[in-house]
């Protein structure tokens, strides 16, 4: 499945350490007013029950906006509340065999760390690439760097839209300018923020320069 470029250009990822007394579903649709582009939810811990209760409500609020929301990592989920597609690791199913359950129609992106990687993604029907960590990072403890040459290698090996990942935020996004990449993912920039919707417009501002 093709995507708009533009659809690319920030992407939240959810993460409950900050919630603070809200609901994901209102820090999502903060974010969205903000100008979020794109929407994953992402969860290590929750069980499957309190996983696709999670999803049908955060589904109602990308529906709401128009907004595309992508499950990572769990291909039932995704399919379970029509989501528009699933993200996956290096470590998880191989995009070929989500293709497979998922069908023609809904997005899949791979996280790489190297142009062999992103290449084979590509190959196996990935629609989109989140590459890093470029920066280092609090929410993915275990994720190595990845340099700003490897990240522009990427962009230029693959033709598929490549969004940046890892310890990003406002006073290191513009580094990135002249990478190639299409935006950027993004954790504790925005849900981290006292104020999720001014951080959003902040990051969208600096996107738009990159």
């Amino acid at each position: 499945m093709n995507i708009e470029r533009k659809k690319m250009l920030v992407y939240a990822v959810t993460d409950r350490s900050w919630l603070n007394g809200q609901t994901l579903e209102q820090q999502a649709e903060k974010a969205i007013k903000g100008g979020v582009t794109f929407l994953q939810l992402r969860e290590k811990n929750l069980c499957y029950d309190d996983f696709l209760k999670q999803a049908v409500a955060l589904k109602k609020i990308t529906d709401k906006y128009n907004i595309p929301f992508i499950i990572n990592d769990n291909v039932d989920i995704a399919i379970a509340v029509d989501a528009d597609g699933v993200h996956v690791g290096q470590k998880d199913m191989e995009a070929g065999k989500v293709r497979q359950k998922l069908g023609q129609n809904k997005i899949i992106g791979v996280s790489v760390q190297t142009v062999e990687q992103a290449i084979l993604a590509q190959k196996q029907g990935a629609d989109y690439l989140g590459v890093g960590a470029v920066f280092s990072t609090s929410t993915k403890l275990d994720a190595s760097e990845v340099s700003f040459e490897t990240l522009q290698q990427i962009c230029n090996a693959v033709c598929i839209p490549v969004v940046a990942i890892g310890g990003i935020n406002t006073k290191n996004i513009l580094q990135l300018k002249g990478s190639g990449i299409d935006g950027v993912a993004v954790v504790s920039a925005i849900f981290a923020q006292k104020d999720i919707t001014q951080a959003t417009k902040e990051i969208v501002t600096l996107c738009k320069q990159l």
